[in-house]
């Protein structure tokens, strides 16, 4: 028996390593290279963007090494986060490590990883985590899209919510907006707003009649109908009139506003500060500003109710209004009509998402909006430039002694930059400025760049400063009075103009790198302030759809594009 069960045991092993080489001692053999480190996530430049303002990032990287790893250590901004020693296979590392406390700036990854020889090597990767949203406007300390939450985005902080205010899908921007019930509103801390006599509260509203009053934004000190502090903005009568109420200490001011004759969206602003307050809509002052003396007080105001009066102003049946809000926006400061209908314009437009690798600005003059829909910021206009039907939509058309400046500081450009745009050329005059930057003086080009027209047949030349000395392109004519595609390409030691993806001459080669020392603005449609020599003026023509980019765009990125 005892015979049998061994021979049924040998034959169980033997079936069981059927199919398995047998386990062979292998000579290491000669320690050769350094370890190799791959890294899956994050990659080089990626962008985390997430409401909370400390968010987790899980690290997913391989390490191996050709005999074995003796440890692999991660570091955040030149912090250990954490280390290993001892792994399964002593060749490989592949893991993923979830960091908790990634907090809103840049950030550098550092991988090293050390073999048993000694050798080491290190990855570096650049990433960001971003601000879920950056405030678009001068001022602006507050805002709340309402796309299917009750967060404020400048703070990242929710709201309070009473009752069972809901959504609409019917929004001017995102996906939602705020819709009232009964007995329903926000609440929302004015701590950290830092509100004093100036301030301004913008917002798109779509009345319902039903009831016929209700408070919409509130702040108020405890206590039923105390008006000496704060503000009321508020809704009441069969016309649906708009009335704002400030407190001022000792007082109170009133401004009787106007009604709102229809039930589609509009544009609401309340302006307080420098003695005067008033209701603004669709950009169009209701009725004269209300004076008032002294300044705003907040004394005992600790909350602001949005969507009510309640529970601070409730008297005169100023409860909870049942219409609909959206992109709520503070202000610190009393913006004035043109800033109101630039905050208009923009904020019923959906985000730009820029379409090309490297666009770091785009300005499509649509809307009667002469702003970079990558910052959504606005240009300053210089004279009297207007609109005109473009090669998309509008187009800026040039003036006598008019263009716009625009900061370049946030650009980001360097040696290497692209400039692309639709141009219809106005030969009269018959030379002038279309994009310039250059430092302060008359015709001072060691820094910065000039992209101009000159001559009846309308050649297009640029000018490149670089530090101690410049850089000339003479390009060449522009024999068309319809639209016509153009590029100008910087970097690697050359530049040039393109011409519906043709280039117009060789490009022209310089030494050193572009120089940016001084430079502040561009000039759109001008050569003026700092280029105004040899008659560089105010160009008359059609400009659409500028785009800069901080890399060289090739011939073939070109075409693409103009074909787009």
């Amino acid at each position: 028996m005892k015979i049998l069960a061994a021979i049924l045991a040998i034959c169980f092993i033997a079936a069981c390593n059927e199919g398995i080489d047998p386990i062979k001692r292998v000579n290491p053999g000669e320690d050769l290279t350094a370890p190799q480190i791959s890294v899956t996530y994050p990659a080089e430049g990626t962008k985390i963007k997430v409401n909370e303002n400390v968010t987790s990032v899980n690290i997913d990287f391989q390490a191996s090494d050709d005999i074995e790893l003796a440890s692999v250590t991660i570091k955040i901004d030149d912090a250990v986060i954490t280390s290993y020693d001892e792994f399964v296979d002593y060749r490989v590392l592949k893991t993923q490590y979830l960091y908790p406390s990634l907090t809103t700036g840049e950030h550098v990854l550092n991988i090293t990883a050390v073999d048993i020889e000694g050798k080491s090597t290190t990855k570096l990767i650049n990433f960001e985590k971003e601000p879920a949203y950056v405030p678009l406007y001068d001022g602006e300390v507050f805002y709340m899209p309402f796309d299917g939450s009750f967060i404020e985005l400048v703070s990242v902080t929710n709201a309070t919510v009473v009752g069972t205010p809901g959504f609409s899908d019917d929004a001017v921007a995102g996906t939602k907006s705020y819709k009232g019930a009964a007995d329903a509103y926000l609440q929302f801390p004015l701590a950290g707003l830092a509100l004093e006599d100036e301030f301004t509260v913008a917002f798109w509203y779509k009345v319902n009649t039903t009831p016929d009053r209700g408070g919409i934004i509130t702040v108020g000190p405890p206590g039923i109908n105390t008006r000496t502090s704060g503000f009321r903005l508020f809704r009441e009568g069969a016309g649906n009139l708009l009335k704002n109420n400030v407190g001022i200490g000792t007082g109170e001011s009133w401004n009787d506003g106007g009604t709102i004759s229809t039930s589609e969206w509009v544009f609401v602003s309340v302006v307080v500060g420098n003695g005067l307050q008033g209701i603004y809509v669709n950009g169009t002052l209701l009725r004269p500003e209300s004076a008032y003396t002294g300044a705003v007080s907040w004394v005992g105001t600790e909350l602001m109710s949005i969507g009510s009066g309640a529970p601070n102003f409730s008297e005169w049946g100023h409860l909870s209004d049942r219409s609909e809000i959206d992109e709520l926006r503070i202000f610190n400061k009393k913006l004035t009509q043109s800033e109101i209908e630039f905050v208009m314009n923009t904020s019923a437009q959906e985000p730009y998402e820029p379409e090309y690798e490297g666009e770091v600005f785009y300005m499509p003059f649509e809307n009667d909006l002469y702003n970079d829909r990558v910052s959504e910021t606005a240009a300053t206009v210089v004279g009297s430039p207007s609109f005109a039907t473009g090669k998309e939509g509008d187009a800026y058309a040039g003036a006598t002694d008019s263009y716009l400046t625009f900061p370049i500081a946030d650009l980001g450009l360097e040696d290497e930059f692209s400039i692309s745009f639709w141009y219809k050329a106005n030969t009269t005059p018959d030379r002038a400025g279309i994009l310039t930057v250059g430092p302060p003086g008359i015709n001072t080009r060691t820094s910065g760049f000039r992209l101009f027209r000159e001559g009846g047949a309308s050649p297009i030349k640029s000018n490149l400063g670089i530090g101690t000395g410049e850089s000339w392109n003479d390009g060449g004519n522009v024999t068309s009075t319809d639209w016509v595609f153009v590029t100008m390409v910087v970097g690697g030691g050359s530049h040039g103009i393109y011409v519906n993806g043709t280039l117009l001459r060789a490009e022209s080669t310089y030494t050193g790198a572009v120089s940016w020392a001084d430079t502040e603005l561009m000039s759109i449609g001008s050569g003026a302030p700092n280029f105004t020599e040899w008659g560089h003026l105010s160009d008359n023509s059609l400009i659409d759809e500028i785009r800069i980019f901080n890399r060289k765009l090739s011939a073939t990125e070109i075409q693409d594009m103009m074909n787009d």
